[in-house]
């Protein structure tokens, strides 16, 4: 069992939503970000999804590619975001991390020097978006056999036909994507992914958390409330990018788990 497994079964106990938060790691320091990232778990977060700079995120927005950009300007590495894992490790060992990013920088630094890495660091969890299941012996397979879940992305294209497909060897969770586009476009509407969660939950037992386009506690009280937990993203990172200090930003972040929680 993986500590995002046993987060998911003592939230299952106490009848309570999941809340994840992202972050971009290095954004706008190293300093900086870990200090948030340290602050997470007292906010409220249940799961911390790190994001790893990379210089073509397709998936992203503007708010998380300019996060990114930042990071990178200021000499992120993934070297330096496993660190960044490890350093929180040492007063944390309970809270997921779940890595979010692309498959470049992890194929340069080698696959099985990656698993080792991001195991030793405490990594839980794997989103890696422009990895299809047709890919799975390159790394998700690998990365199950390391003990790392390897969580895929449902969205609403993913139709009938495709979704066992996806559903194969995710693990963890899956992250079901509210919208049809990239990170902070549109708003997340509860009427259109309530159907769309049910779907995938008569598929598979894995939780199911939506993410994209919740932007406010009501809408992740919402949201929540139609799956088994919401994911926050862009909303944080623009509260970083306004350079607002970490305890204000901190205090955004509880609002948002607050109402997840109360779903």
């Amino acid at each position: 069992m993986t500590r995002i497994d046993a987060k998911f079964a003592s939230l299952k106990e106490e009848g309570k939503k999941a809340f994840v938060s992202y972050i971009m790691a290095g954004d706008p320091d190293l300093a900086t970000s870990l200090e948030v990232m340290k602050g997470l778990p007292a906010a409220g977060v249940d799961i911390i999804e790190l994001g790893v700079p990379f210089t073509d995120p397709m998936a992203d927005g503007p708010t998380i590619q300019l996060a990114g950009q930042r990071a990178l300007d200021g000499g992120q590495t993934l070297q330096k975001t496993l660190d960044m894992a490890a350093e929180f490790r040492k007063t944390d060992d309970t809270t997921p991390i779940v890595l979010m990013g692309y498959y470049n920088p992890i194929y340069s630094r080698g696959v099985d020097r990656f698993l080792e890495d991001a195991k030793a660091a405490g990594i839980d969890g794997l989103i890696v978006v422009d990895l299809p299941p047709e890919e799975d012996e390159e790394l998700c397979i690998p990365a199950q056999a390391a003990g790392i879940n390897f969580i895929r992305l449902a969205t609403p294209t993913t139709d009938d036909k495709r979704l066992p497909k996806v559903l194969q060897n995710t693990s963890g969770f899956v992250y079901y994507v509210s919208v049809t586009g990239i990170t902070g476009s549109q708003a997340a509407q509860a009427t259109e992914v309530g159907p769309e969660v049910a779907r995938i939950k008569a598929k598979t037992d894995l939780p199911v958390i939506v993410g994209f386009g919740i932007t406010t506690p009501e809408a992740a009280k919402t949201i929540a409330g139609v799956a088994d937990g919401c994911v926050v993203g862009s909303a944080i990172v623009k509260e970083i990018a306004e350079g607002k200090p970490v305890a204000e930003v901190l205090d955004f972040v509880k609002g948002l788990a607050g109402g997840a929680h109360s779903a």
